[in-house]
């Protein structure tokens, strides 16, 4: 069964079609990184899947283990974000609000989730660090373990990298093919990085001009829409 659906999805902005008919699927384990210059959609599709703003046509469903508020969402960071005064074990910590229920507080197995994810991404020692102090690549990588304190199954990353210089870049990328390949997790980027999606990812949503292309990432690299962004 696939964890996600879209079923001939028009999204609009302010009474305006951005894209129509979108149908795709993903499975468990997917990788899909939706590309597009400015104004294609891809934030509108993003806040769709986030259930912030209903499809105009068509529907977006998930699988009956998940619902969406057990996604694991890295937005884009704005300078206020930036200097959020919190400490790290705080920001990670708050990934888990949605599965505490009405709990007034947090419990032993959010701390604990917490600690995990921490440890995962190789952040525990900063875990009392003030998280305005630290440097962009430390950064997104206390909003990833946030992340996936709200999710055993979804990631979705909102140009991750953004900001980063290359080294960083990089091995932020591979923190995510390493948590797609070995932990399952299903990933959906949204980037304008296509050599480093055809690297990394098993599919491609390219959204342009209202209209929209999803293959494999072989089928896409052969196709005329990739053309003005590889050179071929």
């Amino acid at each position: 069964m696939s964890i996600l659906r879209c079923d001939d999805v028009t999204m609009s902005y302010e009474g305006v079609n951005v894209f129509e008919h979108l149908s795709f699927k993903l499975e468990k384990g997917d990788y899909l990184c939706i590309l597009g210059e400015n104004g294609s959609g891809k934030s509108t599709l993003m806040k769709g899947l986030l259930g912030l703003i209903k499809p105009t046509g068509g529907k977006i469903v998930y699988s009956d283990d998940m619902s969406q508020n057990e996604i694991g969402y890295l937005p884009q960071q704005s300078a206020v974000q930036r200097d959020f005064p919190a400490s790290v074990y705080e920001v990670v910590l708050s990934g888990t609000l949605n599965s505490r229920g009405l709990k007034p507080f947090f419990g032993k197995k959010e701390k604990a989730l917490a600690n995990k994810n921490l440890e995962r991404l190789s952040i525990t020692h900063l875990k009392k660090r003030c998280y305005r102090e630290l440097s962009g690549g430390q950064q997104q990588r206390v909003l990833l373990a946030r992340a996936l304190c709200a999710t055993k199954s979804l990631l979705l990353l909102d140009e991750p990298v953004t900001g980063l210089d290359p080294l960083v870049s990089a091995e932020f990328y591979e923190l995510i093919k390493d948590l797609n390949k070995n932990d399952n997790i299903t990933v959906i980027m949204v980037t304008h990085d296509v050599r480093e999606s055809i690297a990394h990812a098993t599919h491609i949503l390219h959204l342009e001009n209202k209209t929209c292309f999803f293959s494999t990432v072989k089928d896409y690299v052969k196709s005329s829409v990739s053309n003005q962004f590889l050179g071929t």
